[in-house]
């Protein structure tokens, strides 16, 4: 399969977060296929990362995730795009990834190896279980695929997810004083938070909230007993002094639960490419026995969770090219800040 029909054929393949299983099971045999060792590591609920080596000795590993968000949209396409769940986070990349590793292939070089993981876009549990492997002792540079518009991400922020919590006391809501309302409280405490003023760094940028959801409460005529919401910050320090600030604001009226957290992470800048900071986060914090990281993709993160979610063809093209040149200048060593 060429560049794109590869690209479509893995987006034809449902793998919203947590039904990864058919397109790893893809991904073993076509790489198997091509000649790559490869071996599936179990993570969680017959869910597996995918490990493939082109020689015993692989010293740079492209990686990036299987798993989607959802909901599964099929591919489509006209002359310069391909549209659907996945086009460039990250099926796109996959495609352009093993497009790459097979062009250096060609050329004699065999020093290379693929990581596809499992749960990227919920609590990456893939990535943490890779972190185990023996196999990371040999990756000397791990090129993680995210959309970063093909340039190299030097820096991207963190990601830390809590959870408020408050309580109330339920009642008839025609006599709403024989109550106390804890979606009332928590409306209050999210009104203070969104004001809050929360660190922020010079590389980095400004750390950012998201009140990503809210639920709580019986019915319209019962003053509600709970209530809760989901938060999302985007680290540009330590998370300690941000869990302070928030639950500072807080004070006592409710219960922050942080549920994961990711720190921001700097990465290998190298000569000749477009360099910037990006605002999400990825798996390599979580893939630190895999060498020094860094960070590429085609297509933009702000295509990328949406309904209409695409790749430019010729973007997924250049990321060939990109990949390509990466991995030759990192097993020459030819890079400023190599380990």
């Amino acid at each position: 399969m060429n560049l794109f029909e590869l690209t479509k054929k893995l987006m034809e393949i449902p793998s919203v977060s947590g039904e990864e299983h058919a397109v790893g099971e893809f991904l073993r045999d076509h790489l198997s296929s091509l000649g790559y060792q490869v071996e599936m590591q179990e993570v969680v609920d017959g869910r597996k990362n995918v490990i493939a080596a082109a020689s015993d000795d692989p010293q740079v590993f492209l990686s990036t995730h299987m798993d989607t968000v959802p909901p599964h949209i099929p591919p489509t396409e006209d002359e310069e795009k391909i549209y659907g769940r996945g086009a460039c986070d990250a099926k796109g990349i996959i495609a352009a990834q093993i497009t790459a590793a097979e062009r250096l292939r060609k050329q004699g070089e065999e020093r290379i190896g693929l990581l596809f993981t499992i749960d990227e876009e919920a609590s990456s549990l893939g990535s943490r279980a890779a972190n185990q492997l023996p196999i990371a002792a040999k990756c000397r540079y791990l090129i993680n695929g995210e959309p970063t518009d093909n340039d190299l991400a030097i820096g991207s922020k963190g990601s830390l997810r809590m959870m408020l919590k408050t309580r109330g006391r339920a009642a008839h809501s025609a006599y709403p004083e024989m109550g106390e309302s804890a979606i009332d409280k928590l409306v209050d405490i999210l009104k203070d938070i969104r004001k809050a003023e929360l660190p922020s760094d010079e590389f980095f940028g400004e750390t950012t909230l998201n009140v990503g959801t809210i639920s709580g409460g019986l019915a319209t005529n019962v003053i509600a007993p709970y209530a809760e919401a989901g938060l999302h910050v985007r680290l540009t320090t330590e998370d300690g002094p941000v869990i302070e600030a928030l639950e500072k604001v807080v004070a006592g009226r409710g219960e922050l639960e942080t549920m994961s957290c990711s720190l921001p992470v700097r990465m290998l800048p190298v000569e000749g490419f477009n360099q910037k900071v990006v605002r999400f986060t990825t798996d390599i914090p979580h893939l630190t026995t895999w060498g020094t990281p860094l960070l590429l993709g085609p297509g933009s993160i702000l295509d990328a969770h949406t309904r209409h979610e695409f790749v430019l063809k010729k973007d997924l093209e250049t990321a060939v090219e990109l990949y390509s040149n990466l991995v030759s200048r990192l097993l020459a060593d030819e890079v400023i800040g190599h380990r």
